[in-house]
């Protein structure tokens, strides 16, 4: 008999009178909001006008949402387009299955289009939410915790979570509570890009690429653990991987950029006149008129006064 365990909730849908507030879905909006606050205080300390983060999440968030939904659909697609499986539920995301690889690469995609059309260049951007997004995911995480879902293997120690559902293959028990070990990692994640950036001040997307590995390393241990059905490459889960797959590239962006690209972005959000962003025809506009072109307008002016000057005498 276990003397200590996590219980998980007896049903993962809470209702505010006939108005049903699903778990997963709560905690991914809880995470959302966490993202985009801490996101708007990094971004205006380092320069940025208030609300911009706020404005490109608009893009970026449902971006995510459909990458994170189409990654899990690919790689489970066993799960939904299988004998006796209905194809509709690959569109119930209140259910859980989120791929963080597609969410994060489907929203860059998205910030990037919001970048854009402010005339803000996107790693800075990355580099301010990093924190944020880890903070994100620890809290998302906690939706599996609703959905009774990726647990890792039977243990009876005391943090130890009790699955009591039998659906889909679920054998109630204690088991290690992988979703809890995931939510603690991420928090660690996020102090650590938050140290990072101020200790060795990161910039042109190096705090993003050090979320990014941070992660990756995490996610493999715990990824290791889990026991629920996934595609497996040479011994190992695909996820697995992938987690290597992505440390290696964040880490080699990490050094190469640094290398080419030292420091940290003097300016994150150029304003035109009124405070209003500059669009990037103005953007460029505004870059054409260099040091240059002040000197030839100048010495214009000092030309056009020496001669007239010079017909003032001859009068």
């Amino acid at each position: 008999m276990e003397l200590a365990y996590i219980p998980s909730p007896s049903s993962g849908v809470l209702y505010l009178g006939p108005v049903p507030l699903r778990g997963y879905a709560f905690c991914i909006i809880i995470g959302v909001f966490a993202a985009v606050w801490l996101g708007n205080k990094r971004w205006v300390a380092r320069g940025g006008r208030a609300g911009t983060v706020a404005d490109i999440a608009v893009w970026a968030v449902p971006f995510g949402l459909i990458g994170g939904r189409l990654y899990h659909v690919i790689t489970d697609y066993q799960l939904y387009f299988s004998e006796g499986r209905d194809w509709v539920d690959a569109f119930k995301i209140w259910e859980g299955g989120l791929g963080i690889w597609g969410a994060i690469a489907f929203g860059a995609l998205g910030a990037w289009i919001g970048c854009r059309r402010r005339g803000i260049p996107l790693p800075a951007y990355a580099d301010a939410v990093a924190p944020g997004i880890a903070f994100a995911q620890a809290i998302g995480r906690w939706g599996n915790w609703f959905n009774q879902e990726l647990y890792g293997k039977a243990t009876d120690l005391p943090w130890a979570v009790e699955i009591t559902s039998s659906a889909d293959g679920r054998m109630p028990g204690t088991y290690h509570p992988t979703f809890l070990y995931e939510s603690l990692w991420c928090v660690g994640v996020a102090l650590l890009v938050i140290w990072a950036d101020r200790r060795f001040t990161l910039g042109h997307g190096r705090a993003f690429a050090l979320y990014v590995a941070a992660y990756c390393a995490g996610r493999f241990w715990i990824e290791y653990m889990r026991v629920d059905e996934a595609h497996q490459i040479l011994g190992l889960r695909l996820n697995n991987w992938t987690s290597i797959l992505v440390f290696l590239l964040a880490v080699l962006y990490i050094v190469l950029s640094a290398r080419k690209r030292p420091g940290r972005e003097d300016v994150v959000e150029p304003e035109g006149p009124g405070g209003e962003p500059v669009s990037d025809g103005e953007a460029g506009g505004a870059d054409e008129a260099g040091p240059s072109d002040v000197k030839e307008d100048a010495g214009a002016a000092e030309e056009e006064s020496r001669d007239g000057a010079g017909s003032a005498r001859k009068s």
